[in-house]
């Protein structure tokens, strides 16, 4: 599952040890923004630390680098990748030469530990020159395995607002999602900021689920079970997957060509969501796939 990632900074150990237990379906552990430059090295330590020693089976553990243009990145890789994280994040991916030089060193540095793991990359998608860069980043190697949203520098760039309702970012939410979907990788939403707006994270999250997004980033643990329920198929939506199916397979037994149900035709798009609602229930124990 992928409904919610949550951010973590890479130099707090308690937030460190508890990552797996707060019900976030991946954990970012952050080296980046997160991380002042003279604490870079010792959440490089924290970090390889909590890879080494703690287990998170219940979550995929992914790690925020620094950015290319920074000093920071190749050490970010050197200490982590050894320990089989399953996704990189790098900040500020703006091309595809970025993830071909991201392969290369993580290749490198995956044949010098003798690790068979293959890392993925989930690139940071905050500027306007990656943002019109989207499909391209992410159909640039088949270790990308989805995109994020990072509105914050990106309105920043584009010397816009950053608002609650989110209109300064309607574009890049229909891009990014295109981009993604056009690659055949996931792709997750911006983070809410505000944590204590419960019922505007609740509006947001229902609002990217809506635009075709994946899941969502959260920067704190009060989000995610929020992000979760509006990520996860609602009972009513189950209940009409399973009629349509059911509406099939009595189109079938009765040698019928056009199938309808409530009055509403039911053509491939229908059946595809459908198919994908029932997929999703039954990974989070909600009921089985529809025979």
């Amino acid at each position: 599952m992928r409904r919610s990632v949550l951010f973590l900074p890479g130099n707090n150990p308690n937030l460190l040890i508890n990552g797996s237990v707060l019900g976030a379906d991946g954990i970012i552990f952050d080296l980046e923004d997160a991380v002042s430059p003279d604490d870079k090295d010792a959440a490089r330590i924290l970090v390889s630390h909590a890879l080494g020693a703690l287990k998170f089976d219940k979550c995929e553990i992914i790690i925020r680098i620094n950015a290319l243009d920074t000093k920071y990145w190749e050490k970010d890789l050197e200490a982590v990748v050894p320990l089989g994280p399953d996704m990189i994040l790098p900040a500020k991916v703006g091309c595809a030469e970025d993830i071909f030089t991201l392969t290369k060193k993580i290749e490198e540095v995956e044949a010098k530990a003798g690790i068979t793991k293959i890392v993925k990359l989930l690139p940071l998608i905050e500027t306007a020159l990656g943002l019109e860069n989207s499909f391209a980043i992410a159909s640039a190697n088949k270790r990308v395995s989805a995109l994020l949203l990072g509105a914050e520098d990106l309105t920043a760039d584009l010397r816009a607002p950053r608002t609650r309702e989110g209109a300064e970012i309607a574009y890049a939410r229909g891009r990014i999602v295109c981009a993604a979907r056009a690659a055949g990788v996931d792709v997750f939403d911006t983070p809410f900021t505000d944590v204590n707006d419960m019922e505007g994270l609740r509006q947001d999250a229902l609002l990217a689920r809506s635009l075709g997004f994946t899941g969502k980033a959260v920067i704190s643990p009060r989000h995610v079970d929020l992000v979760n329920e509006a990520f996860s198929p609602t009972d009513r939506e189950i209940t009409y997957a399973h009629r349509v199916f059911d509406a099939i397979a009595s189109a079938k037994e009765q040698g019928k060509g056009a199938i309808s149900l409530d009055g509403k035709m039911i053509d491939a798009p229908i059946v595809e969501r459908a198919r994908i609602i029932l997929e999703t229930a039954r990974e989070l124990g909600k009921g089985n796939d529809h025979e």
